[in-house]
């Protein structure tokens, strides 16, 4: 399945795609292979990125954190969260690459309690400012049991949009999807 955050690009490729084909085959007749195998490339690209495979979780876990995001942790330390928690807490930083699967979704059962979203730059993820000066959203989490949990969608140098779909008030459940990034 294909994410509808999606449908934009996969169409703008598919417009270049035929562009690209007709210019190989008639204009660049030499090319013409090379052209086609671009255009497969690209086209099978594209839906990678976008893809949306169906999950469920089997049984929901009030006590189980689930992973908010497809990718690699690459950060699990105690830092201090001046943003929205005002407290130390630890940090999970999960690194997506263009081959992971960019939804993201809700880790457990609880409310919206804080929204914000950060305009900034497009560094690379490894960039020690990326966290704090790309493109960001934050969304605050509080579960029944009192818990806050704030997560962050960093927009990167390849990954340069972010959508986040849940505002302040919304309840969420846990595997819910929350947004695009």
């Amino acid at each position: 399945m294909i994410h509808k955050e999606g449908w934009p690009s996969i169409i703008i490729v598919t417009l270049a795609n035929i562009v690209l084909i007709i210019l190989g085959v008639y204009v660049f007749p030499a090319f013409q292979w090379a052209s086609i195998l671009l255009a497969i490339l690209l086209w099978i690209t594209i839906l990678q990125f976008f893809r949306n495979p169906q999950r469920s979780i089997s049984v929901q876990e009030k006590k189980v954190l689930y992973a908010p995001a497809d990718g690699k942790i690459v950060v699990i330390e105690k830092t201090h969260e001046s943003e929205w928690l005002q407290e130390d807490c630890m940090q999970i930083s999960i690194f997506m690459s263009p081959i992971n699967v960019h939804v993201n979704r809700i880790p457990l059962d609880s409310e919206v309690e804080y929204y914000k979203y950060h305009p900034g730059k497009y560094l690379v993820a490894w960039h020690p400012k990326s966290s704090t000066d790309n493109e960001r959203t934050s969304l605050g989490l509080r579960a029944s049991n009192g818990a806050r949990i704030l997560l962050r969608q960093i927009a990167g140098a390849l990954a340069r949009r972010i959508v986040c779909y849940s505002r302040e008030g919304d309840t969420v459940i846990q595997g819910q999807e929350f947004g695009f990034h």
